[in-house]
This record gives C-alpha cells, structure tokens and sequence, in this order.
C-alpha cells in the first residue's frame, strides 16, 4: 500500500504554523511513515504536485501569487487545512485591510526608507485590495485555529486525517493560542 501525500503551504504569516509543525519532535517520524511529505517550504520541490493527499495552509490570501497558489492547491488537494488564524481569518496579515495598496506601499518603500526610495514592481508580488482568510477564495474541509495551534493540536490533526477521520477540534484549540 502506498503511503499518503502530505504537503504544507504557507502563504501570507509569519511562519509560526510551520514551526509548530517542527516543533511535534519524534512525532514527526511516526508521521513520515505514515505518509510522504510531498510539497512544503521546509522541503526542495518548487512546483505543486498534481494530487496531494492532505494540504496543510499557513497564512491569508494577500497577493496575486498567493490566490494563484491556494487555488491551485486546492484544485490538486484531497483535504484541504485551513491552519492557523491568519488561513482562518486573515489575523495579522488583515489588519492592512482598512487601508488601500496604494497608502501602503508607499508607507513601506516611500516614506519610511531612508535610501532607495522606489516601489518594487519585479520583486514583489501585486496585493490585493484585501487580505482575505482562505475560505474566502475557496473551500476548505477542516479550521484549525490557533496562533499558532500547538504541535500536539497539529499532530491530531494529521493522525486523525491520515486515519481517514474527520478530526473533532472541540476544547482542543482557540483561536489566539
């Protein structure tokens, strides 16, 4: 029997969803030989796979690069995780959101830089006008909260999918923690 494919993702966040995922140690292991982690920042493949398993995402819709990745995830994903509260409602990553792109950039690259005051246009991906939590753009099968969720939180998560259960997050996690 072949094992499943995992993957992770990690759009607009401070990485702090894949360091918990790290920080599940030895359990880590028993999670490898369950499954094949197949896509992830942590490991060297580039390009999305064609079918992945279970998709765990990190981080809110922000830019046109992340729109264009999470839809594709989602299209090549069997179950897709919304993981964190920047993926479940765009935390952090949203509090630009009362201000327009525009006010923004030129914040950032104008008013605030002491020398090469210019607005990059290769290096930086457009924004959208909105910060956006993943479901805003497309279905998600499973919300966990959490800033970050906990490496025990993240580990059931995974067992329970790679066993083919729905995980039942009650009194498990909250949102902020």
């Amino acid at each position: 029997m072949s094992k499943a494919k995992i993957a992770t993702v990690w759009l607009d966040g401070c990485s702090g969803c894949h360091m918990s995922l790290l920080d599940m140690d030895e359990r880590l292991i028993e999670i490898a030989q369950a499954a094949d982690l197949v896509y992830s920042p942590l490991v060297d493949p580039k390009d999305f796979p064609d079918q992945v398993d279970v998709t765990l995402v990190e981080g809110a819709v922000s830019s046109e690069d992340d729109l264009e990745k999470i839809k594709k995830v989602r299209a090549h994903t069997g179950v897709l995780v919304s993981l964190g509260d920047c993926a479940v409602t765009a935390n952090v990553p949203g509090m630009r959101n009362p201000f327009k792109v525009d006010s923004i950039m030129d914040r950032a690259y104008l008013e605030n830089a002491d020398t090469n005051q210019q607005i990059p246009l290769e290096v930086i991906p457009p924004l959208l006008p909105m910060s956006v939590p993943i479901h805003h753009v497309v279905d998600v099968d499973v919300v966990v909260p959490g800033c970050p969720p906990s490496a025990d939180t993240i580990y059931y998560v995974m067992t329970e999918l790679l066993a083919g259960r729905t995980p039942d997050l009650s009194g498990k996690t909250r949102f902020g923690i």
